[in-house]
């Protein structure tokens, strides 16, 4: 962290010293006498003195968090040669960026200082090595398929991907885009979604404070008391049910809800069903009208969630769904939320068909990809005032064939068979 900062304080003294000649030269030709030159001085090392103070304090926190790994992206540059050495001091020089170097991966099979191994087994050392960001150093001329191998690779395990080069880009991704420009180096977006801009993450994040303190000072400083009683009077448990989801960059969080089933030990592995015999009557209420829901916007306001966003999923369907469906770690670039694009489509409530998740999660992606601050006070509206669709198997390319064949047989022969039993009786 020395070092970081060393780096730091030395540009802070270049600018307020360059600024401070700057401001003494134009005082002392404009304003030669009505303006005190000790005043200039003064202001001048008290905010040199606030700018620095600052940053040290800044660093020492970065440098904690850094250290236990909190709020930190985990990451892997492939290639070590200069552009990749030029990478990892920006990164280890800048903790703002919340990035901690792992390792290298390159091509070959000899073992040199900081490698974690070849880069034919990139796939794996992501996974061994819990890596949420990678940069690729190689040129983009090089092998356009090769490049887009790292990129279904990173949307597998839902990882940001940034390529990194001196030359000029001529490779064409879906929504390619030029990010930024440091030290001579280019860094390509491949895949550039609308809340990759600061901006729009800042909207985003404004509009679900403000959203979330309305209603937990609006709505939860009275319902929480009510529910807490009503969940006590109707059955033993606690009043909040605690449950680990996937996040934003794949890590988990306590979700809270109001509980609404009786306490039983496979609540964190079996989904709730129609009928389900441990929802209590008060919790099918509350199920009813998305009651239960409501605590979730504490954790709007902790920022583990979003008011809108992919809903959240317990980690034993992560952990099955992504090895089914394509591309289904993509929803968690960006934070879950309380409703999402697929709930007020239709596509909520039991899952107990592959294809209604792979709707969800094409949802999902598509809200990701075509954000907009318009879309998200729509989707608001509409979980609030709208009527959600009818869920059809008709036209769907993505249904599996074993569940067209049940839907055919429900649908068709099933009503043949009861008209031949009448007929013969």
């Amino acid at each position: 962290m020395t070092e970081n900062f060393f780096i730091r304080f030395l540009r802070i003294s270049r600018e307020v010293i360059i600024f401070g000649v700057l401001s003494f030269v134009i005082t002392t030709v404009l304003l030669p006498e009505i303006f005190s030159k000790q005043l200039l001085g003064a202001c001048f090392l008290v905010f040199y003195a606030v700018k620095l103070s600052f940053y040290l304090l800044l660093y020492k926190y970065l440098f904690f968090k850094r250290k236990k790994e909190l709020n930190t992206k985990r990451v892997l540059i492939v290639g070590m040669n200069d552009t990749g050495r030029l990478i990892r001091r920006f990164l280890e020089c800048n903790p703002i960026l919340g990035c901690k170097f792992v390792g290298f991966v390159h091509r070959g099979s000899e073992t040199q200082k900081d490698t974690l191994g070849s880069v034919d087994n990139l796939e794996k050392l992501i996974q061994e090595n819990n890596i949420q960001k990678v940069f690729v150093t190689t040129s983009l001329f090089s092998n356009g398929e090769l490049l887009r191998e790292y990129l279904e690779i990173c949307n597998r395990h839902g990882i940001c991907l940034r390529f990194v080069c001196k030359n000029q880009p001529h490779y064409h991704f879906r929504n390619l885009s030029m990010e930024s420009e440091v030290e001579n180096m280019v860094m390509i977006n491949p895949q550039e979604l609308p809340l990759d801009r600061l901006n729009n993450r800042i909207l985003k994040r404004l509009f679900d404070i403000v959203f979330s303190m309305f209603v937990v000072a609006g709505i939860c400083s009275w319902l929480i008391p009510i529910m807490a009683i009503l969940i006590k009077v109707s059955s033993r448990g606690p009043v909040f049910f605690k449950q680990k989801r996937t996040g934003l960059n794949n890590k988990t969080f306590d979700c809270y809800k109001f509980r609404s089933m009786k306490c039983n030990a496979v609540a964190d592995i079996k989904q709730a069903t129609a009928g389900d015999e441990r929802i209590t009557p008060l919790g099918r209420f509350m199920r009813r009208y998305y009651i239960d829901e409501i605590p979730q916007f504490l954790n709007v306001l902790w920022g583990d969630m979003s008011v809108v966003g992919p809903r959240p999923h317990i980690l034993k369907h992560t952990e099955i769904y992504e090895k089914l469906i394509r591309d289904y770690q993509v929803r968690h670039f960006y934070k879950p939320g309380v409703t999402g694009w697929a709930q007020v489509s239709g596509y909520c409530g039991e899952t107990e068909q592959l294809w209604k998740m792979q709707k969800r999660i094409e949802y999902d992606i598509e809200y990701n990809e075509n954000w907009t601050f318009g879309l998200d006070l729509k989707i608001i509206w509409l979980t609030v005032f709208g009527t959600k669709q009818a869920l059809r198997v008709v036209s769907n390319s993505q249904t599996k064939a074993e569940d067209i064949h049940q839907e055919v047989n429900r649908r068709l022969y099933e009503p043949i068979t009861h008209l031949i039993k009448r007929a013969v009786l």
